[in-house]
């Protein structure tokens, strides 16, 4: 069995906002692979062509946490799994 991987430290502090997250920005490089020319949001990127992708961290903003999706369901509701042999 393989172990859980442990939440990484967020030196931010993290307070519930109200203000809605700013639309991703469409950005445009160079595969560091291949040489491809290639878009993504925010700097980060995945080629369709070889595969590449950056780490994640090397986006210009932070990430939004699960909380701040607007698509996420309501607190104590969860997604239905489909039963085994259904």
């Amino acid at each position: 069995m393989t172990p859980r991987p442990h939440r990484a430290h967020l030196p931010e502090e993290r307070t519930e906002s109200t203000v809605p997250l700013p639309p991703p920005e469409l950005t445009e490089a160079e595969c560091r692979r291949c040489g491809t020319y290639i878009a993504g949001l925010d700097g980060r990127y995945a080629c369709g062509v070889c595969g590449w992708v950056n780490d994640h961290s090397e986006g210009h903003r932070r990430l939004p946490r699960a909380d701040e999706d607007p698509d996420r369901p309501p607190k104590g509701r969860r997604r239905r799994r489909p039963r085994p042999g259904s």
